[in-house]
């Protein structure tokens, strides 16, 4: 059609119809969207709560939108049923009926009170203060409500999402902490006396506050998705949540290594008793030892043998006591530490046992020495021999006379050994010595 008006060429009847076809599914789709933003669970929630902070906020500005919304949503279905008005005048559009037509669907047609925009604290489309009336295009009128919808529909979404995710899990959680303050409070694990019940007080507070806040403030526990433009892209931020969650298994734990102890605390104090007697005993074992290698020994350091610890002693009367009383949240961490500074008590008793009898080792290794010797000196047929036999009878008689002096002692077998080599006629010298020695041991 070669015919122009203001807004450029007249549409023809064909271009018309196919425009009122698309504007008429455009007002089918978005008038669906409105209403299923209208009914969703999450603005019912939004339009009834109390809220705070920063969706308190959100939510004045996301209500000023969707009363936009339907203000151009009505204009634009004012608009749309006029152009059908004109359309359906007659079977065949004169010319001034396309005229008309092509100015409402092509042209900035549709009038909307600047008051409205004003009223729902929106911003102006040109950014500037409010007119009395704004005009626009049923295509610009389409962009801005799809704007205005879908910033709408993310702030509801969102906070839907955390109304339906957090609250549902702290009350949950909740209920598990209940549970584990009364197995607590049975076990004696309470504020004030044990860190896991002054644990429990706290996470109970902390819920309680972060439940409150959810509730009334829910977009302050959102974290949108990077890059995402879709409504609701994103997730409920549940680092307190899973925080306190953690928190909660600690003190779970806490409890149950507590109830632990009240099953096996008779067989524990049983066995630290044991482990503390043998300590005992052998700490006079190496008390008794020292006597008699003092009395044995000459010239040798013989370590001062510690009696056993009092303190622990005490500590396992304690335990028996916490035990006695049902105080199993003293007793754990009592037993445990008991248990671990017997077995070092044991230790050291065996320590001491080795230290102060290793002068009696020594003299033992030089007698079984000298009698092996002898014994093979024997079976080579040397055993009469005068040199050898009073080297024997000088070092047994050190060996086996007390005080022993075991260097003194020792020099002599290795006289022995010396004196034995060479009849032997090895050439090997002994170590410490002259002569030669013989390597080949006394069993060979």
């Amino acid at each position: 059609m070669g015919d122009t008006g203001p807004t450029g060429p007249v549409m023809d009847r064909d271009e018309v119809d196919r425009a009122l076809a698309r504007l008429g599914a455009e007002h089918e789709a978005i008038e669906t969207s409105l209403l299923a933003l209208q009914d969703h669970a999450g603005r019912r929630l939004l339009e009834g709560a109390e809220l705070t902070g920063v969706t308190a906020e959100r939510w004045s500005a996301a209500e000023a939108s969707i009363t936009l919304l339907w203000t151009y949503f009505d204009a634009y279905t004012g608009a749309l049923r006029t152009a059908r008005e004109i359309r359906s005048r007659r079977r065949w559009s004169s010319r001034e009926d396309l005229v008309e037509l092509t100015e409402l669907l092509r042209g900035e047609a549709v009038t909307v009170a600047g008051s409205a925009a004003a009223t729902a604290n929106a911003p102006t489309p040109h950014g500037g203060p409010g007119r009395l009336s704004e005009r626009y295009s049923l295509v610009t009128l389409v962009e801005r409500m799809n704007q205005l919808y879908a910033t709408s529909l993310d702030m509801v979404v969102a906070a839907d999402a955390v109304w339906s995710a957090l609250p549902a899990r702290i009350d949950l959680l909740a209920a598990e902490l209940g549970r584990t303050r009364k197995l607590a409070h049975s076990v004696g694990v309470r504020p004030g006396e044990h860190p896991a019940g002054d644990d429990l007080e706290r996470i109970t507070r902390t819920l309680t506050r972060l439940r409150e806040q959810v509730v009334c403030d829910p977009l302050a526990f959102w974290t949108p998705a990077q890059g995402s433009s879709a409504p609701g892209g994103g997730r409920p931020d549940t680092t307190v949540y899973d925080r306190e969650a953690r928190a909660l298994e600690e003190v779970r734990r806490e409890i149950d290594a507590v109830l632990a102890v009240r099953q096996d605390a008779e067989q524990r104090i049983v066995r630290l008793r044991d482990v503390l007697s043998r300590a005992d005993r052998t700490l006079a074992e190496a008390r008794t030892a020292r006597g008699e290698v003092l009395a044995k020994i000459a010239a040798t350091e013989v370590p001062v043998v510690g009696g056993p610890p009092i303190v622990l002693q005490e500590q396992l009367a304690a335990a028996a006591e916490y035990r006695r009383h049902a105080q199993w949240h003293r007793l754990s961490p009592l037993l445990e530490s008991l248990e671990e500074k017997a077995e070092d008590e044991l230790l050291r008793a065996r320590e001491s046992l080795t230290a102060v009898t290793a002068p009696l080792a020594v003299r033992a290794e030089l007698r079984g020495r000298l009698d092996a010797y002898k014994a093979k000196m024997a079976r080579l047929g040397h055993a009469e021999d005068p040199e050898l036999a009073e080297k024997y009878e000088k070092a047994r008689r050190m060996l086996w006379s007390a005080p022993c002096d075991l260097r003194v002692a020792e020099q002599a077998v290795l006289r022995y050994q010396h004196a034995a080599a060479e009849l032997l006629g090895t050439a090997r010298r002994v170590p410490g010595q002259g002569g030669p020695v013989d390597r080949t041991g006394p069993g060979a």
